[in-house]
């Protein structure tokens, strides 16, 4: 998944092959099932060109650590607990990036309870991210919209393939 995010772009196999041939000896049919188990779980998807398929990413890498980010905060008994420590961990770079994000999203709510943002048109900075930046929808018949736990993108049975 690294390689397709990194290009942005449809990729074949054969790139992927001689991109990831640079760093280490791997097999053309090791890259082409590792593309086509993404193509299954709906990391990716796929249209024939020739003989072989271009792949592109379904969803952005941004909104994939964003989903991996909701699922573990979700999943803790205090989630409170869970925000400052994970704050506790972060640079002074990624403090700021956070607070200028927060900025960018957030929605003040007046005493009486209703939304602000259905009394006023949302400002610039208040806008909802592009449908690129969301995380990916399942595939249909698919279980959640991400991979299992543990399950990055792109690995393989040793969790290598990036």
């Amino acid at each position: 998944m690294t390689r397709v995010w990194e290009w942005n772009r449809p990729v074949t196999v054969r790139e992927v092959l001689e991109d990831l041939q640079k760093e280490r000896s791997i097999a053309y049919t090791t890259v082409m099932t590792v593309l086509d188990n993404l193509h299954q779980k709906g990391w990716v998807r796929r249209e024939a060109e020739g003989r072989a398929y271009r792949y592109e990413a379904v969803s952005t890498r941004a909104a994939y650590a964003a989903a991996l980010m909701n699922e573990a905060w979700s999943a803790s008994d205090n989630p409170a607990a869970a925000l400052v420590a994970f704050f506790g961990m972060m640079s002074p770079e990624q403090r700021h990036a956070l607070r200028d994000a927060v900025r960018m999203v957030q929605v003040d709510e007046p005493a009486d309870g209703t939304e602000q943002a259905e009394q006023q048109a949302p400002q610039p900075a208040q806008a909802a991210p592009a449908q690129e930046d969301r995380a990916p929808a399942p595939a249909e018949g698919a279980g959640e919209a991400g991979p299992a736990e543990g399950d990055e993108p792109g690995a393989d049975a040793t969790g290598n393939g990036r």
